[in-house]
């Protein structure tokens, strides 16, 4: 099958910073691409890439195998990419209803008379919700009272139906906890199995081998892996992830440390000469 999204080759510099170096990857419908790396490994970079919010200085970039070149965000949701940040883009204080149609609210009537339909987005905001396994308490309540899982989530499903072919998710547990994460990554699993390609931008291996089927591991701005579900275990994921040798080399001087133990400065005598031992006896 033709992927949805493929990029090959590609390199980003901004002035002499090369952020990115030769990434490749694909993103396939109802699968889940993990893309993993620390702070600095150029994730946020080639989120911006497929978002269309920068263009590529070289390599191929291709849409349902037709090479292309975004020239804002709205083009890319025109083809049917979404990102959902870090930060969701939300109004806290709006209720989830408002916040799930933000920017494509519905309206019925004409001229002066036209205005907001708020009983259509109530209803679709909660069928929406449920279909993707998401029951709310209130649509009315405001989405800042969510858990920032819940919030999540309500980002995945309104993505989901405004009709996203690629959701490209944005380090989604990184502030959450272990619970939260895990239900997270239980509705990245259900846009997967609703026929969309997720591309799950992340530093934890453990979430990225629970729900990946593809890994490719950046590190300063070049790849440092690309590998299979089938092709790889979480061990040798999270070792690559680490350094690798660089990692190795670490244990052994941490080790060879710890054996050895800090050893205390033999305090001087006169003229240089190692002074005798104290004797506390007499005090």
């Amino acid at each position: 099958m033709t992927p949805l999204v493929k990029l090959t080759g590609v390199s980003k510099s901004y002035g002499s910073i090369r952020a990115l170096r030769d990434v490749s990857l694909e993103v396939s419908a109802g699968e889940i691409t993990c893309v993993l790396g620390d702070n600095g490994a150029g994730k946020s970079t080639l989120i911006k890439i497929i978002s269309g919010l920068h263009r590529h200085d070289s390599g191929t970039f291709e849409i349902d195998g037709e090479e292309t070149e975004l020239a804002n965000p709205r083009a890319a949701l025109d083809r049917g990419i979404a990102t959902v940040y870090q930060d969701l883009a939300v109004v806290p204080l709006m209720p989830v209803w408002r916040n799930f149609f933000l920017g494509s609210e519905p309206t019925r009537g004409r001229g002066p008379l036209r205005r907001l339909d708020v009983d259509l987005m109530r209803r679709t905001t909660r069928s929406e919700l449920l279909r993707m396994g998401i029951d709310l308490r209130d649509v009315d309540q405001p989405i800042g009272t969510l858990s920032g899982g819940e919030r999540q989530c309500v980002a995945i499903a309104r993505a989901v139906h405004f009709g996203a072919k690629v959701l490209v998710l944005d380090e989604p547990t990184a502030a959450l906890g272990v619970k939260q994460s895990g239900v997270v990554l239980k509705y990245v699993a259900a846009a997967r199995d609703a026929g969309l390609g997720v591309v799950l931008i992340t530093h934890n291996p453990h979430h990225a081998h629970l729900v990946g089927d593809r890994f490719v591991l950046l590190k300063r701005g070049a790849m440092a892996g690309s590998h299979t579900r089938d092709s790889i275990t979480l061990d040798e994921l999270t070792r690559q992830m680490a350094g690798g040798s660089e990692l190795d080399e670490l244990s052994h001087e941490l080790a060879r440390v710890a054996q050895s133990g800090p050893q205390p400065p033999e305090p001087a005598g006169p003229a240089g000469t190692t002074a005798p031992p104290r004797d506390d006896t007499t005090r």
